[in-house]
C-alpha cells in the first residue's frame, strides 16, 4: 500500500529492461481469446487487467508499441519481446503474468470466446507434472542459470557481474 492506502503493483518484462508501477485500483481483470490477442501473446489466450482508474508509471525505460489495429497498439520489450500492454481509447490494460505477483490479479471474465481454441477447456484435465518431475531433462535444468528478471524492483538490471 501506498502512504494514501492506495495499492500499489510493480511488475516488468522478462529481462528487467521496462519496468512499471501501479498505484491505485486494478480494473476488471480478463481473458481474451481473440486471434489478435493470441498472436500478440504467441499464447492461447492473453490475460489482461485494466489500470485504467489507476496511476500506470514506467520506472525503467517504456515499451515498444505495435499498431496492432486502428485502434489499439500493443506495448513490448524490445530487448526480451514480453508482450506488456493492449492500449485502446478507453485506457490501458496489462498483462497480468507481467506483474510481479501474478497470483493476486484473478481474471473474472473471458473476451471473444469466438475465437476460443478449441481444447482450452479441456486443459485442466491434463495431467500436471512439477518442474523437476521430467527426469529427462533433470540435468539440463539443474544446470541452468536464469537471467531473467527477479520479481521484485531492483536498482540496475542486469547485475554488474553479468554484463
Amino acid at each position: 500500500m501506498s502512504l494514501d492506502n492506495k495499492p500499489v503493483y510493480a511488475g516488468g518484462c522478462q529481462c528487467g529492461a521496462v519496468r512499471f508501477r501501479v498505484e491505485g485500483a486494478l480494473g476488471e481483470a480478463s481473458v481474451c481469446h481473440c486471434r489478435m490477442c493470441q498472436k500478440a501473446s504467441g499464447n492461447f489466450f492473453l490475460p489482461l487487467v485494466s489500470v485504467r482508474a489507476a496511476r500506470l508509471e514506467w520506472t525503467r525505460a517504456e515499451p515498444n508499441r505495435f499498431r496492432s489495429s486502428n485502434h489499439v497498439r500493443r506495448g513490448f520489450c524490445e530487448k526480451c519481446g514480453t508482450p506488456l500492454t493492449y492500449e485502446a481509447p478507453d485506457g490501458v490494460a496489462l498483462a497480468i503474468a507481467a506483474f510481479d505477483q501474478p497470483e493476486e490479479i484473478a481474471p473474472v471474465v473471458q473476451w471473444g470466446v469466438e475465437a476460443k481454441l478449441p481444447y482450452v477447456d479441456a486443459l485442466r484435465d491434463l495431467p500436471g507434472r512439477t518442474t523437476l518431475e521430467d527426469e529427462a531433462a533433470g540435468t539440463f535444468l539443474h544446470e541452468i542459470d536464469s537471467f531473467q528478471h527477479p520479481d521484485h524492483d531492483t536498482e540496475t538490471w542486469p547485475p554488474e557481474d553479468e554484463r
